[in-house]
């Protein structure tokens, strides 16, 4: 009789019985490959046009939904842009973008990412540089 280590072993499709089929990948989008991210962690919503979209971050909170909020909103082409937390014990944070004219949510989103990454980059350079000087002119112990 095997043992429960040997009966739990996980077994690959290959290995399932005829008749089993794996399940079909969710199709791709044109903004799959632009914006690299796993599909669990960036999803756009239904509804969503080109000058209006609404994105679902999960594993996120309002660390990154307000800091991304307050940089899309410096985009002079944004009209709207707003995140909202649907409910505290789920990690999941939404985020709805509106543009002027025929500017395209997804770049606006994309443009927001990068310039919250440089936003951050500048932030840390700033605190080592100040805590590097704070250690040179601290006496020695």
């Amino acid at each position: 009789m095997p043992s429960r280590a040997e009966e739990s072993q996980d077994q690959t499709m290959e290995d399932a019985p005829d008749g089993v089929a794996s399940p079909d990948p969710e199709p791709k989008t044109q903004y799959d490959d632009q914006f690299q991210v796993e599909k669990q962690r960036l999803r756009q919503l239904p509804g969503s046009s080109k000058t209006a979209a609404s994105f679902e971050f999960t594993k996120e909170d309002h660390t990154l939904g307000n800091a991304l909020r307050y940089v899309i909103m410096k985009n002079p082409s944004v009209e709207f842009c707003g995140y909202s937390i649907p409910h505290p014990s789920e990690e999941r944070m939404n985020l709805r973008i509106q543009t002027y004219d025929d500017v395209d949510a997804y770049d606006v989103l994309q443009k927001g990412l990068n310039d919250l990454m440089d936003l951050c980059d500048v932030v840390l350079d700033k605190f080592t540089t100040a805590r590097d000087e704070l250690r040179k002119d601290a006496p020695s112990s």
